[in-house]
């Protein structure tokens, strides 16, 4: 895929809006649209949010602007839709895991399918590409409701993108940053600027082999 004068949305999470970095430029995908020559790429990323809608009410309501609600709000001219979520289902909310064949936007797996289908409706046009999460600290540790880990949301997402024919770069396996180091990822989540500059390098490789 031929970056140069792209228009590309990138709908996410904490890691998508930019905490942990210095300031806006410094967030990944600005980064990728500097280097490649993008013509916008349009920041969709809400702190806290979950692809799975919540049955109850979370404790800060802006986590349950779950990405299928906000994909309604994205310019319908994209060229591409980035899709980079999944670890604040794995760490947080009520939401089962589901399995891969459910449509059901009250599972994770059932919320992935769902927004792939919402994502080819409205943007039939658009390359639709999906980002798995990076490893974090506490990866390992089985979440609530499920006791799943967080290489299972990943695998969820791989076969679900397999199935629907939609890209999807692998972060998990790649693993461009290790959560233990201080530098890159102070708080073991969440990308520093050096970070997010790894990670640009990364994904604008693999965005330009599509």
């Amino acid at each position: 895929m031929e970056l140069k004068n792209l228009k590309v949305n990138f709908l996410g999470d904490s890691i998508t809006e930019g905490h942990g970095t210095t300031a806006p430029e410094k967030v990944f995908h600005q980064v990728i649209k500097e280097k490649y020559g993008m013509e916008y790429a349009y920041n969709y990323g809400v702190g806290g949010t979950r692809i799975a809608r919540q049955t109850s009410v979370s404790a800060d309501h802006k986590w349950d602007l779950y990405f299928a609600l906000r994909a309604e709000i994205m310019d319908r001219s994209a060229d591409a839709v980035v899709v980079f979520g999944g670890t604040n289902d794995y760490g947080h909310g009520d939401a089962i895991f589901g399995t891969v064949d459910s449509e059901d936007i009250y599972t994770f797996c059932g919320a992935v399918n769902s927004l792939i289908n919402k994502l080819k409706r409205d943007f039939p046009d658009s390359k639709i590409i999906f980002l798995t999460p990076i490893h974090r600290l506490d990866e390992d540790n089985p979440s609530a409701p499920d006791s799943k880990v967080l290489s299972d949301y990943v695998d969820a997402i791989v076969e679900i993108c397999g199935r629907q024919g939609v890209s999807v770069i692998d972060l998990f396996k790649i693993n461009p940053l290790d959560p233990s180091d201080s530098e890159l990822v102070p708080d073991g989540l969440h990308p520093s600027d050096k970070g997010h500059s790894i990670m640009a390098e990364v994904i604008g490789e693999e965005l330009s082999k599509i």
